[in-house]
């Protein structure tokens, strides 16, 4: 029986209020938004140790390697990754839930046994593997991603964008099936207004040197978002970050650290952009994950595939009004790259698989749910 007594002078909504905060009634959801970002092959070493010393060399493209432990090295791990990634420490893992240490047996893994690209990202979106989809070709994708799921929606129509430095990913979205915009790779951004900031960064892509492919540098993709959120809007809005994979895969250190530091400050810039407008302030999840994990070291941090099975091994973060300040999981039962899309609908509200009873479940201390 509730200890609340009904006092003659208390106004009925007042009431009822109270009866329900008293009841234990499920706070109101708040997420309106995602902000989801990835960013391609980021060990989770360096995201819960920080950088790797041992790797600190100039056979893996560190000259100065003073300078670079200036920037990088500290003794504890817990200063080490703050250096190397400070807003996923400062605030993500403060506010939020960061998923994937091994060391306190809290294991994020993806569940398709291929451990690379187009895989990853399909298991990721669309909350499955899909053993047909086995290799990076540029294959429109035969499944429906959790974004195309929620354009199809009325409350979503007009809402949705994705974003990928990789040119790979208008055949990963099905673009041409899906409806919403997808810009990768080198693509232009031309959908109106194009302003002289979104006109210069089109011809920055125009003009780069295409070092990395199909890839141009995560800073023009990134700020090329950034201005499309400012001008649109969008409730659902996807980013993929590459130059971690890139510069891993050539065995660059340096680079590799530098791309992840980056991916950090391009996160907290995104934060700090949309707490500023009252369309998100309050009401915006943020999510930060990568596509597949690498091997180890002192040469398989370099790959990943099917031949290094510790580079199934991920992580995940997420921030925003309705996911409880667990911070860092420690000792809790394994999370799967699989379960991202499901999680993500539902922190809108939407029971993806109800649709989709094949993705992976909700993780429900995300979502708030006990």
């Amino acid at each position: 029986m509730s200890s609340l007594s009904f006092h003659s002078g208390m106004p009925a909504l007042a009431l009822l209020l109270a009866l329900g905060s008293a009841s234990g009634a499920p706070p109101e959801h708040k997420t309106q938004n995602i902000i989801f970002v990835m960013t391609d092959g980021l060990r989770w070493q360096e995201v819960f140790e920080g950088g790797d010393v041992s790797l600190m060399t100039k056979a893996n493209g560190v000259e100065n390697i003073e300078e670079f432990k200036l920037a990088y090295w500290r003794e504890s791990t817990v200063a080490r990754r703050a250096a190397l990634m400070p807003f996923l420490w400062s605030v993500m893992a403060v506010q939020g839930q960061v998923y994937g240490n091994r060391n306190l047996g809290a294991e994020a893994y993806v569940t398709n046994g291929m451990n690379f690209s187009y895989p990853g990202y399909n298991e990721t979106l669309c909350g499955f593997p899909d053993p047909k989809v086995d290799s990076n070709d540029k294959i429109p994708n035969r499944n429906v991603t959790v974004l195309e799921w929620l354009y199809k929606k009325p409350a979503y129509r007009g809402k949705v964008a994705a974003f990928g430095a990789w040119d790979t990913f208008g055949a990963i979205f099905n673009a041409e099936r899906a409806g919403f915009p997808v810009v990768a790779g080198y693509d232009p951004l031309t959908i109106p207004p194009v302003t002289a900031k979104v006109e210069l960064l089109n011809q920055l892509k125009l003009d780069e040197p295409r070092y990395m492919g199909g890839e141009p540098a995560d800073a023009l993709t990134f700020y090329t978002v950034l201005e499309y959120l400012k001008a649109h809007k969008p409730r659902v809005l996807y980013l993929s970050l590459g130059e971690t994979d890139e510069w891993a895969h050539s065995g660059n250190y340096r680079e590799y650290l530098g791309a992840a530091h980056r991916a950090d400050a391009y996160l907290k810039k995104l934060w700090e952009t949309v707490q500023a407008m009252p369309e998100y302030k309050g009401r915006t999840t943020l999510v930060f994950s990568p596509d597949h994990g690498r091997g180890g070291a002192p040469v398989e941090w370099k790959d990943h595939g099917q031949k290094i099975p510790d580079s199934k091994y991920i992580w995940m973060a997420f921030l925003g009004p309705d996911t409880p300040a667990l911070k860092e999981r420690e000792r809790i039962g394994a999370v799967t790259q699989s379960q991202i899309a499901a999680t993500l609908a539902a922190l809108l509200g939407e029971d993806y698989r109800a649709e989709v009873p094949n993705a992976g479940a909700v993780i429900e201390d995300v979502v708030g749910h006990k």
